[in-house]
């Protein structure tokens, strides 16, 4: 049960990043967007969902502040 709210949140968190890069036209917000969204699909624990998802946020927000991928 705790992996389906653990799902359902970072699933949202995931389009959330996706609609904003794809709104943006910016590459790395809706890579990881939908990098978020598969984690959600291949990880069967919610613990491991969560890790995985902070880490994904974490290099989205590395990225952004590297400028990496922008036009």
């Amino acid at each position: 049960m705790d992996t389906l709210w653990a799902s359902m949140l970072w699933g949202a968190v995931g389009s959330g990043f996706f609609i904003y890069g794809k709104k943006q036209s910016r590459v790395v917000p809706m890579v990881g967007g939908l990098g978020i969204i598969g984690a959600t699909y291949f990880c069967e624990s919610a613990l491991v969902m969560s890790i995985v998802c902070v880490a994904l946020i974490a290099g989205i927000w590395w990225a952004t502040q590297r400028g990496v991928w922008d036009e």
